[in-house]
Protein backbone atom coordinates (compact mmCIF):
# COMPACT_ATOMS: atom_id res chain seq x y z
CA UNK A 1 0.00 0.00 0.00
CA UNK A 2 1.41 3.40 -0.96
CA UNK A 3 2.01 6.04 1.66
CA UNK A 4 -0.50 8.36 -0.01
CA UNK A 5 -3.23 5.69 -0.03
CA UNK A 6 -2.53 4.81 3.59
CA UNK A 7 -2.85 8.46 4.63
CA UNK A 8 -6.09 8.82 2.66
CA UNK A 9 -7.62 5.80 4.44
CA UNK A 10 -6.35 7.03 7.82
CA UNK A 11 -7.85 10.48 7.30
CA UNK A 12 -11.16 9.02 6.09
CA UNK A 13 -11.34 6.80 9.17
CA UNK A 14 -10.62 9.74 11.44
CA UNK A 15 -13.32 11.81 9.72
CA UNK A 16 -15.89 9.05 10.12
CA UNK A 17 -14.96 8.74 13.77
CA UNK A 18 -15.49 12.44 14.38
CA UNK A 19 -18.82 12.41 12.51
CA UNK A 20 -20.30 9.61 14.60
CA UNK A 21 -23.02 10.84 16.92
CA UNK A 22 -22.43 10.85 20.64
CA UNK A 23 -25.38 10.23 22.92
CA UNK A 24 -25.82 11.36 26.50
CA UNK A 25 -28.62 10.04 28.71
CA UNK A 26 -30.29 12.84 30.66
CA UNK A 27 -29.93 12.02 34.35
CA UNK A 28 -32.63 9.55 35.44
CA UNK A 29 -33.86 9.57 31.82
CA UNK A 30 -33.96 5.77 31.72
CA UNK A 31 -36.77 5.91 34.33
CA UNK A 32 -35.47 2.89 36.21
CA UNK A 33 -35.64 4.49 39.67
CA UNK A 34 -38.53 6.37 41.27
CA UNK A 35 -39.45 8.41 44.31
CA UNK A 36 -42.73 7.29 45.91
CA UNK A 37 -44.72 9.99 47.68
CA UNK A 38 -47.40 9.24 50.27
CA UNK A 39 -49.97 11.95 51.01
CA UNK A 40 -53.18 11.84 53.04
CA UNK A 41 -55.95 13.98 51.60
CA UNK A 42 -58.34 16.00 53.75
CA UNK A 43 -61.27 14.27 55.41
CA UNK A 44 -63.77 16.65 53.81
CA UNK A 45 -62.99 15.03 50.43
CA UNK A 46 -62.71 11.46 51.71
CA UNK A 47 -59.45 11.36 53.65
CA UNK A 48 -57.81 8.90 51.27
CA UNK A 49 -54.09 8.13 51.32
CA UNK A 50 -52.62 8.63 47.85
CA UNK A 51 -49.33 7.45 46.37
CA UNK A 52 -47.65 9.60 43.71
CA UNK A 53 -44.41 8.93 41.84
CA UNK A 54 -41.60 11.25 40.80
CA UNK A 55 -38.52 10.63 38.63
CA UNK A 56 -35.48 10.30 40.88
CA UNK A 57 -33.70 7.84 43.16
CA UNK A 58 -35.45 4.81 44.68
CA UNK A 59 -36.81 6.24 47.92
CA UNK A 60 -39.93 7.05 49.89
CA UNK A 61 -41.01 10.64 50.49
CA UNK A 62 -43.59 11.43 53.18
CA UNK A 63 -43.60 15.24 53.33
CA UNK A 64 -46.47 16.82 51.43
CA UNK A 65 -44.74 19.48 49.30
CA UNK A 66 -42.13 17.87 47.05
CA UNK A 67 -38.64 19.06 46.12
CA UNK A 68 -36.57 17.27 43.47
CA UNK A 69 -34.54 14.51 45.13
CA UNK A 70 -31.15 12.98 44.34
CA UNK A 71 -30.19 15.70 41.89
CA UNK A 72 -33.04 14.75 39.55
CA UNK A 73 -33.67 17.40 36.88
CA UNK A 74 -37.19 16.02 36.21
CA UNK A 75 -40.56 17.21 37.48
CA UNK A 76 -44.07 15.94 36.77
CA UNK A 77 -47.66 17.11 36.86
CA UNK A 78 -48.27 14.86 39.88
CA UNK A 79 -49.07 17.48 42.46
CA UNK A 80 -50.01 18.23 46.03
CA UNK A 81 -52.51 21.08 46.38
CA UNK A 82 -53.56 22.88 49.55
CA UNK A 83 -56.43 25.21 48.71
CA UNK A 84 -58.72 26.84 51.30
CA UNK A 85 -57.45 24.46 53.97
CA UNK A 86 -58.10 21.33 51.89
CA UNK A 87 -55.27 18.93 50.93
CA UNK A 88 -55.73 17.23 47.55
CA UNK A 89 -53.51 15.36 45.08
CA UNK A 90 -53.57 14.65 41.38
CA UNK A 91 -51.71 11.85 39.62
CA UNK A 92 -51.38 11.83 35.84
CA UNK A 93 -47.81 10.52 35.51
CA UNK A 94 -47.08 6.86 36.23
CA UNK A 95 -44.37 4.22 36.24
CA UNK A 96 -45.01 1.58 33.56
CA UNK A 97 -43.19 -1.41 32.06
CA UNK A 98 -40.95 -1.30 28.99
CA UNK A 99 -38.74 -4.18 27.83
CA UNK A 100 -37.06 -5.52 30.99
CA UNK A 101 -37.34 -2.26 32.89
CA UNK A 102 -39.62 0.71 33.38
CA UNK A 103 -40.72 3.83 31.53
CA UNK A 104 -42.86 6.89 32.20
CA UNK A 105 -46.53 6.98 31.24
CA UNK A 106 -48.36 10.31 30.81
CA UNK A 107 -52.14 10.20 30.71
CA UNK A 108 -54.94 12.74 30.33
CA UNK A 109 -57.88 12.03 32.62
CA UNK A 110 -60.73 13.61 34.52
CA UNK A 111 -59.96 14.09 38.20
CA UNK A 112 -63.06 14.01 40.37
CA UNK A 113 -63.49 15.55 43.80
CA UNK A 114 -66.51 14.93 46.03
CA UNK A 115 -66.84 17.43 48.87
CA UNK A 116 -68.66 16.13 51.95
CA UNK A 117 -69.95 13.33 49.74
CA UNK A 118 -72.30 15.73 48.02
CA UNK A 119 -70.66 18.27 45.68
CA UNK A 120 -68.92 16.76 42.66
CA UNK A 121 -66.16 18.75 40.95
CA UNK A 122 -64.49 17.44 37.80
CA UNK A 123 -61.22 18.77 36.37
CA UNK A 124 -59.36 17.77 33.19
CA UNK A 125 -55.74 16.92 34.06
CA UNK A 126 -53.01 16.09 31.53
CA UNK A 127 -49.80 14.21 32.19
CA UNK A 128 -46.62 16.27 31.88
CA UNK A 129 -42.93 15.45 32.39
CA UNK A 130 -40.37 18.24 32.13
CA UNK A 131 -36.90 19.40 33.08
CA UNK A 132 -37.34 21.76 36.01
CA UNK A 133 -39.35 21.65 39.21
CA UNK A 134 -42.89 22.02 40.51
CA UNK A 135 -43.53 24.77 43.05
CA UNK A 136 -45.66 23.13 45.75
CA UNK A 137 -48.08 23.31 47.37
CA UNK A 138 -50.47 24.43 44.66
CA UNK A 139 -52.59 27.07 46.38
CA UNK A 140 -54.98 28.12 43.60
CA UNK A 141 -56.63 26.61 40.56
CA UNK A 142 -56.18 29.89 38.71
CA UNK A 143 -53.37 29.74 36.10
CA UNK A 144 -51.82 26.41 37.21
CA UNK A 145 -48.95 26.83 34.72
CA UNK A 146 -47.32 29.39 37.01
CA UNK A 147 -46.40 26.60 39.43
CA UNK A 148 -44.12 24.98 36.82
CA UNK A 149 -40.50 26.14 36.99
CA UNK A 150 -39.62 25.09 33.43
CA UNK A 151 -36.07 24.51 32.17
CA UNK A 152 -32.63 24.01 33.71
CA UNK A 153 -29.24 25.73 33.15
CA UNK A 154 -27.46 24.35 30.08
CA UNK A 155 -24.71 25.65 27.79
CA UNK A 156 -24.24 23.01 25.10
CA UNK A 157 -25.56 22.61 21.55
CA UNK A 158 -27.03 19.13 20.96
CA UNK A 159 -28.04 17.99 17.47
CA UNK A 160 -31.16 16.08 18.49
CA UNK A 161 -33.35 14.74 21.25
CA UNK A 162 -33.61 10.93 21.20
CA UNK A 163 -36.10 8.74 23.04
CA UNK A 164 -38.32 5.65 22.86
CA UNK A 165 -42.07 6.19 22.69
CA UNK A 166 -45.53 4.89 21.95
CA UNK A 167 -48.78 6.85 21.74
CA UNK A 168 -52.50 6.41 22.20
CA UNK A 169 -54.68 9.20 20.81
CA UNK A 170 -58.14 9.01 22.34
CA UNK A 171 -61.36 9.08 20.36
CA UNK A 172 -62.91 11.25 23.09
CA UNK A 173 -63.75 14.86 22.28
CA UNK A 174 -61.28 17.55 23.29
CA UNK A 175 -62.86 19.35 26.24
CA UNK A 176 -62.17 22.12 28.73
CA UNK A 177 -63.02 21.26 32.33
CA UNK A 178 -61.87 23.64 35.07
CA UNK A 179 -64.11 22.33 37.85
CA UNK A 180 -65.78 25.71 38.23
CA UNK A 181 -67.58 26.04 34.91
CA UNK A 182 -69.50 23.79 32.57
CA UNK A 183 -67.64 21.31 30.43
CA UNK A 184 -66.95 22.88 27.05
CA UNK A 185 -66.20 20.94 23.88
CA UNK A 186 -63.22 22.49 22.11
CA UNK A 187 -62.54 22.51 18.35
CA UNK A 188 -59.90 20.29 16.78
CA UNK A 189 -58.31 17.05 17.89
CA UNK A 190 -56.06 16.66 20.89
CA UNK A 191 -52.43 15.58 20.39
CA UNK A 192 -49.49 14.54 22.54
CA UNK A 193 -46.26 16.48 22.21
CA UNK A 194 -42.51 16.38 22.77
CA UNK A 195 -40.55 19.62 23.14
CA UNK A 196 -36.87 20.52 23.33
CA UNK A 197 -36.06 24.22 23.38
CA UNK A 198 -32.75 25.96 23.91
CA UNK A 199 -32.93 29.51 25.24
CA UNK A 200 -30.54 32.31 26.09
CA UNK A 201 -32.13 33.93 29.15
CA UNK A 202 -31.53 37.09 31.13
CA UNK A 203 -33.31 38.87 33.97
CA UNK A 204 -34.04 42.59 34.03
CA UNK A 205 -33.94 44.94 37.04
CA UNK A 206 -37.62 44.29 37.79
CA UNK A 207 -37.19 40.52 37.95
CA UNK A 208 -38.70 39.73 34.54
CA UNK A 209 -37.09 36.84 32.67
CA UNK A 210 -36.45 37.33 28.94
CA UNK A 211 -35.11 34.86 26.40
CA UNK A 212 -33.87 34.49 22.87
CA UNK A 213 -34.88 31.23 21.20
CA UNK A 214 -31.64 29.47 20.25
CA UNK A 215 -32.81 25.97 19.26
CA UNK A 216 -36.17 24.37 18.54
CA UNK A 217 -37.58 20.85 18.45
CA UNK A 218 -41.35 20.62 18.78
CA UNK A 219 -43.12 17.48 17.63
CA UNK A 220 -46.81 16.65 17.91
CA UNK A 221 -48.17 13.11 17.81
CA UNK A 222 -51.52 13.27 16.00
CA UNK A 223 -52.12 9.53 15.61
CA UNK A 224 -51.78 6.47 17.80
CA UNK A 225 -48.51 4.54 17.63
CA UNK A 226 -49.34 1.26 19.40
CA UNK A 227 -45.91 -0.36 19.06
CA UNK A 228 -42.82 0.99 20.80
CA UNK A 229 -40.59 3.10 18.59
CA UNK A 230 -37.07 2.58 19.91
CA UNK A 231 -34.34 5.21 19.83
CA UNK A 232 -36.01 7.75 17.55
CA UNK A 233 -34.14 11.04 17.03
CA UNK A 234 -35.81 14.42 16.57
CA UNK A 235 -33.58 17.15 15.15
CA UNK A 236 -33.02 20.40 17.03
CA UNK A 237 -33.00 23.33 14.58
CA UNK A 238 -30.97 26.45 15.41
CA UNK A 239 -31.78 30.08 14.75
CA UNK A 240 -34.90 31.52 13.11
CA UNK A 241 -36.86 28.61 11.58
CA UNK A 242 -39.98 30.51 10.52
CA UNK A 243 -39.00 30.34 6.83
CA UNK A 244 -38.23 26.61 6.84
CA UNK A 245 -40.59 24.16 5.07
CA UNK A 246 -41.01 22.08 8.23
CA UNK A 247 -42.10 25.08 10.34
CA UNK A 248 -45.55 24.94 11.92
CA UNK A 249 -47.27 27.70 13.87
CA UNK A 250 -46.95 25.86 17.20
CA UNK A 251 -43.15 25.94 16.81
CA UNK A 252 -43.07 29.72 17.05
CA UNK A 253 -42.06 31.93 19.95
CA UNK A 254 -44.06 31.24 23.12
CA UNK A 255 -45.58 34.41 24.53
CA UNK A 256 -48.53 35.74 26.49
CA UNK A 257 -50.83 33.28 28.27
CA UNK A 258 -49.07 30.31 26.65
CA UNK A 259 -45.64 31.28 28.03
CA UNK A 260 -43.70 29.01 30.35
CA UNK A 261 -42.76 30.17 33.85
CA UNK A 262 -39.46 30.13 35.72
CA UNK A 263 -38.23 31.20 39.15
CA UNK A 264 -36.35 34.51 39.10
CA UNK A 265 -33.51 35.60 41.40
CA UNK A 266 -36.06 36.89 43.92
CA UNK A 267 -37.75 33.49 44.20
CA UNK A 268 -40.79 34.67 42.24
CA UNK A 269 -42.54 32.73 39.50
CA UNK A 270 -42.60 34.87 36.35
CA UNK A 271 -43.32 34.31 32.68
CA UNK A 272 -40.41 33.60 30.37
CA UNK A 273 -40.76 36.27 27.68
CA UNK A 274 -39.34 35.01 24.38
CA UNK A 275 -38.21 38.22 22.70
CA UNK A 276 -37.07 36.77 19.39
CA UNK A 277 -34.87 34.30 17.54
CA UNK A 278 -31.18 34.05 18.40
CA UNK A 279 -28.41 33.78 15.86
CA UNK A 280 -27.93 30.18 14.73
CA UNK A 281 -24.46 30.12 16.28
CA UNK A 282 -25.56 31.39 19.71
CA UNK A 283 -24.80 29.44 22.91
CA UNK A 284 -27.84 28.80 25.16
CA UNK A 285 -28.09 29.31 28.90
CA UNK A 286 -31.06 26.96 29.49
CA UNK A 287 -32.71 23.86 28.05
CA UNK A 288 -36.38 22.89 28.17
CA UNK A 289 -37.36 19.25 27.58
CA UNK A 290 -41.06 18.57 28.04
CA UNK A 291 -43.47 15.75 27.20
CA UNK A 292 -47.27 16.13 27.43
CA UNK A 293 -50.24 13.84 26.94
CA UNK A 294 -52.29 16.84 25.74
CA UNK A 295 -51.22 20.04 24.00
CA UNK A 296 -54.15 22.43 24.42
CA UNK A 297 -53.13 24.16 27.63
CA UNK A 298 -54.42 24.01 31.21
CA UNK A 299 -57.63 22.01 31.74
CA UNK A 300 -57.92 21.18 28.01
CA UNK A 301 -57.52 17.75 26.42
CA UNK A 302 -59.08 14.44 25.46
CA UNK A 303 -59.52 11.97 28.34
CA UNK A 304 -57.56 8.82 27.54
CA UNK A 305 -54.75 10.44 25.57
CA UNK A 306 -51.58 8.62 26.63
CA UNK A 307 -47.88 9.03 25.86
CA UNK A 308 -45.20 6.57 26.97
CA UNK A 309 -41.55 7.73 26.98
CA UNK A 310 -38.24 6.05 27.83
CA UNK A 311 -34.47 6.49 27.50
CA UNK A 312 -34.36 10.25 26.91
CA UNK A 313 -30.98 11.29 25.48
CA UNK A 314 -29.29 14.26 23.89
CA UNK A 315 -27.38 13.58 20.69
CA UNK A 316 -24.20 15.52 19.78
Amino acid sequence: MTTRRFLTIALLTATIGVAQAQEELIKYGDFETWVTRTIKESGIIGGNTKHLVEVGPNMKYTANAYTNMGGSPWATSNIYAHVSGISKTNSSVYKDAHNDGSCVKLRTHVEGVKVLGLVNIHVLAAGSLFLGSMVEPITSSSNPMRYLNVGVPFKRRPRALKFDYKVHISDSAKVRMTGFSRKKVMPGRDECDAICLLQKRWEDSEGNIHAWRVGTMMHRFSASVPQWQEGKSFTIHYGDITGEPFFRSYMGLIRGEAAFYATNSRGEQVRIIEEGWADANETPTHIIVKFDSSCGGAYIGSPGNTLWVDNVKLVY
